[in-house]
């Protein structure tokens, strides 16, 4: 009988990362479990114990630079299928009003923390020839230009959009790198999902809030089909066709000797 195949998952101890704890277990994987939270932990565990998994718990904190170290060597050991880099924090508020401690916590967290771990994981899974990595990111890494949304205005939201809106770029760009070597980068991009989030603002019964079940599903799906962008809730990926065509023509189509014919008269 071969061993089970074990999934390291940040941020576990609630929302999307327990719900991923469960769902991996029921699909026969083993865990490493990380968040700060201790207790929170263990609960999830015992659940995942009852589903038939072997569970290890790390406490650590990714936001500081020594949680991220223990969980980068964590990810190196060499025993790993599978990088879930789900820990994350909003941080909303205008940027002039954010500390520097606080930026540069938050950015650790929600940006540098998936590129360190998936740097740490990647010599084993390209050792073995197989294995994913997934990083949570989210819808509004596509907000940038976005000011409102019909009648209701956006969040202060500038670093979180930032740091969300690099996770994406990172695991497509290295979705591409990865292509023939049997390992996958998976990027999840959910909308409002019924966590403890935001002081669990978004409750289950609300108009287009996602259960972080149902999120977890569409991510070890996406996974399994070798999907690079998972967008939960978009019904058809002709959208994410036309991102990719708006993304060439801008590359191909912006890189010419010529001025533009908007920008001549200022040029003379």
């Amino acid at each position: 009988m071969s061993p089970r195949p074990l999934a390291l998952i940040t941020g576990s101890s609630s929302g999307i990362g327990a719900a991923l704890a469960d769902t991996l277990a029921d699909k026969g994987y083993d865990l490493v479990l990380l968040a700060r939270r201790r207790d929170r932990l263990e609960q999830v565990a015992v659940r995942a114990e009852e589903r038939g998994a072997m569970v290890e718990i790390i406490t650590a904190d990714l936001a500081s630079p020594e949680g991220l170290a223990a969980a980068a060597d964590r990810a190196a050991r060499g025993d790993l299928r599978l990088l879930i880099s789900n820990a994350g924090a909003g941080g909303y508020a205008p940027l002039h009003e954010v500390s520097a401690a606080d930026l540069d916590r938050l950015w650790r967290l929600n940006a540098t923390a998936p590129i360190t771990l998936a740097q740490a994981v990647l010599p084993s899974l390209l050792d073995k020839g197989q294995g994913g990595i997934v990083t949570m990111a989210s819808l509004l890494a596509f907000s940038s230009g976005l000011s409102e949304l019909g009648p209701v205005p956006m969040p202060p939201r500038t670093l979180y959009v930032a740091a969300k809106s690099a996770t994406v770029a990172f695991t497509r760009t290295l979705a591409h790198e990865l292509a023939g070597t049997g390992v996958s980068a998976t990027v999840v991009c959910p909308g409002r999902v019924a966590t403890e989030w935001s002081g669990g603002a978004n409750h289950h019964g609300q108009p287009r809030i996602m259960s972080a079940e149902a999120v977890a599903a569409a991510t070890v799906v996406a996974v399994e089909r070798g999907e690079i962008i998972c967008v939960p809730g978009l019904p058809d990926d002709e959208a994410l066709d036309r991102l990719q065509e708006i993304e060439r023509t801008l590359v191909v189509d912006g890189n010419r000797s010529e001025l533009a014919p908007r920008y001549l008269s200022a040029a003379r």
